[in-house]
């Protein structure tokens, strides 16, 4: 291994460091209870002294002023509604898990009170499960049903699975035998157990006491179903409404490596109904399936492409009462996130990428037409959503009574704070009676303040963003985030980082990050630009489809372009003190642009995290290879594909290499496996190009671990400062 000069980071009272990042508060997203006068926000926060994350739950007010409370969690755990009052905590406890609920006392100043949210007893002992790994708790107190999620083996048996893993784990061997994909997945070798979903009784007695049943239903038997959907899927796979359970699950008679089809299915929460599909048949994947409170609609999210993951996401209703499915959204642009149902169920709010922003939208919902159809007839209200929302990123969105909105806002220079929007039922109402497109002139209302003290005097800059001409004169939008001492006219000043978004079907959104934080860049006295080049979403269907099988065309005739029109348009930047770094497909960038000095970026410095080097191997090599089949026109061994891989893949080009390049990687990545880090490497290496491997044994295609993240950023910041920061003056 090759030293490197001494380094250390910038920190100070007004600099947001990378340990400042690593030991911030994390927030999650919030959730109210059913009265819709308290949230709950699940919290982490980590110390570098203690090298322990400490886990907490803060419960707020929504509509007083009372000081939120902080309870802390010193056994982490999940957390979630039971009653108005009562949060439900799950802990470890041996080799079981046990829940305790945890009651919430609210006095308020208009109940005579100054002002009171403490817990009123201490933390009582309500279940116990029968195994540690049971989590995605959703509670239905309509029928007094617990539902969650478990590893179960073949038998689908939620009481004998600690036998059997036993048996397993004695078995006399380590190997693992397959004759199906996924042997491995995102960064977990697949085993025999897969994901179910369970229900068993949970209700107070007329004495206020908490009665656990002792039967776990097993609501996916004998149906080969498993949800919700590795490796991501959650609570948003599923939903409950009085005695219905909706979920999305892969499609059973489709190999999972190479479709991306899911169906919806419903069922009762006593498992004495079969699933039954209310899916068409002809979709491609399925997300956040939801009931209205009536359980007379249900909704979901649907992509028409079997094995696309970014086609775009529509609306789709079913009239459970009438048997008939539509298509809401089918002339509308975007893809929604996350969907929710208003209380009285004739509205649908959502969430939207749009323009590098998640902005939440409403829509009325229409009367049901006579047959199911995905493309129904429509008055124009029913249509055209309106924005609730018109900068940085939402998510969690949750009506509440009485015209609310609740939700969970992040932005650059912020994380997860949760705000309320009033008087929705006048907007409403508007949108009923209007047949032109109106404006929300509304606005949401700050509930928490989690980060505020701690980033009060750092001037993290809010972005900048720009658009220019890029491929077919396309508009094309970035963003610039300035560094603290900025100042206008100061010519050729300030060195310059470009980061390359990973997906490739993702963008550079005005939200939080803690692991490619853009401020944390600028703030170590970087000027930082980002791009959002053809491929990118939030930006239109087609705009997003325009990159697959053009992976090294299109989106780099936008940088080069969006380059030149940056340095153009801030002078300040020094164009000879220039890096850039980008993980996934922003890793494949970097790659690609080591094998092009003809693009004229002039970087002096590069980083490549858990990047594509030779992409005819990884079309073999990853985990989803749905994935590569999509992008790269066909299969690895098919003459289109070979086409495109001698055309595009970054390891043809390796005699053009001569860049001083920085490569990281997770050897649990089983997206794109470690090997790529190191073929690039070592192509580096022999070529004499002056480069840098750093491996993580224990991480994904992400770094997690805190401990891990702070070394991830030292690597990447001394590697620049190097070659283009002071060291390089």
């Amino acid at each position: 291994m090759s030293a490197l000069r001494p380094f250390s980071f910038k920190e100070g009272p007004d600099i947001f460091s990378p340990k400042d990042l690593v030991q911030l508060r994390r927030p999650g997203t919030g959730v109210a209870n059913d009265a819709g006068d308290l949230v709950l926000i699940p919290v982490s926060e980590y110390s570098l002294k203690e090298k322990k994350n400490k886990k907490s739950l803060v419960v707020a007010p929504i509509e007083s002023d009372v000081k939120p409370l902080e309870i802390p969690l010193d056994k982490g755990g999940e957390v979630f509604w039971i009653r108005s009052r009562t949060v439900a905590h799950v802990v470890e406890a041996d080799d079981r898990l046990e829940i305790y609920a945890v009651d919430i006392e609210l006095k308020t100043e208009s109940e005579g009170y100054a002002g009171l949210l403490a817990t009123s007893e201490p933390p009582a002992l309500i279940a116990r499960l029968p195994n540690k790994s049971a989590t995605n708790f959703r509670y239905s107190a309509h029928e007094g049903y617990l539902l969650f999620s478990d590893y179960v083996w073949p038998d689908g048996n939620l009481t004998s699975v600690k036998a059997q893993d036993e048996a397993w784990d004695a078995r006399g061997n380590t190997a693992y035998v397959y004759d199906k994909t996924y042997e491995r997945h995102w960064d977990t070798w697949t085993g025999n157990k897969k994901q179910a979903l369970f229900s068993v009784r949970l209700i107070q007695d007329p004495d206020r006491k908490w009665v656990f049943g002792d039967e776990f239903t097993n609501l996916l038997k004998d149906t080969q179903h498993s949800a919700p959907v590795e490796p991501f899927g959650g609570t948003d796979d599923f939903d409950v409404s009085r005695n219905l359970l909706i979920y999305t699950t892969k499609d059973p008679e489709l190999d999972e490596a190479w479709h991306t089809k899911q169906n919806v299915y419903i069922t009762d929460l006593n498992g004495e109904q079969s699933p039954r599909e209310l899916t068409s048949g002809k979709q491609g994947a399925v997300h956040s399936p939801i009931l209205n409170a009536q359980a007379t609609k249900a909704a979901w999210l649907e992509l028409d492409e079997d094995g696309y993951e970014s086609d775009r996401a529509k609306i789709v209703i079913y009239d459970l009462e009438k048997d008939v499915r539509y298509t809401l959204t089918q002339g509308w642009d975007r893809s929604p996130d996350t969907i929710a149902f208003s209380k009285e169920g004739n509205f649908i709010y959502f969430t939207a990428g749009d323009e590098a922003k998640v902005k939440v939208f409403v829509l009325p919902i229409p009367p049901t037409p006579s047959e199911s159809t995905t493309h129904p007839d429509l008055p124009r209200k029913f249509t055209t959503p309106v924005a609730l929302t018109h900068s940085k990123a939402a998510s969690g969105i949750q009506p509440l009574f009485t015209g609310r909105l609740l939700f969970t806002q992040s932005s650059f220079t912020s994380p997860n704070d949760v705000f309320v929007i009033h008087d929705l039922k006048r907007l409403e109402d508007a949108i009923l009676q209007s047949e032109k497109p109106l404006r929300f002139e509304g606005e949401a209302k700050q509930i928490t303040h989690l980060t505020e003290a701690a980033l009060k005097g750092k001037n993290l800059s809010p972005g900048e963003s720009f658009w220019f001409k890029g491929a077919n004169d396309r508009d094309v939008q970035g963003w610039a985030l300035k560094p603290p001492g900025w100042k206008g006219s100061e010519k050729k000043r300030w060195p310059v980082v470009l980061l390359i978004h990973g997906g490739p079907q993702g963008a550079w959104e005005d939200q939080w990050s803690n692991r490619w934080n853009p401020n944390v860049f600028a703030q170590q006295g970087y000027f930082v630009l980002m791009f959002n080049p053809t491929g990118s979403t939030t930006f239109g269907q087609e705009f997003t489809d325009a990159i697959a099988e053009d992976w090294g065309g299109k989106p780099f005739v936008d940088m080069q372009k969006g380059w030149k029109y940056a340095l153009n348009a801030y002078p300040e930047i020094d164009p000879d003190r220039a890096a850039a770094a980008g993980a996934s497909w922003g890793g494949y960038a970097i790659n690609w642009i080591q094998g092009h000095p003809e693009y004229n970026f002039n970087f002096k410095a590069l980083v490549c995290h858990d990047g594509v080097f030779d992409s005819n191997y990884n079309g073999y090599s990853t985990d989803e290879l749905f994935f590569f089949n999509h992008e790269w026109g066909g299969r690895p061994w098919e003459k289109k594909s070979k086409v495109l891989s001698e055309k595009f893949s970054p390891s043809n080009f390796v005699n053009n290499w001569n860049t001083p390049q920085l490569l990281i990687h997770g050897s649990k990545d089983y997206r794109l496996p470690e090997t790529e880090s190191i073929g690039a490497f070592h192509a580096l290496q022999q070529r004499g190009v002056r480069s840098r491997l750093v491996i993580f044994p224990d991480e994904n295609h992400w770094v997690l671990n805190h401990g891990n993240s702070l070394k991830w950023h030292y690597e990447v910041f001394r590697w620049f400062d190097e070659f283009v920061g002071k060291a390089a003056e």
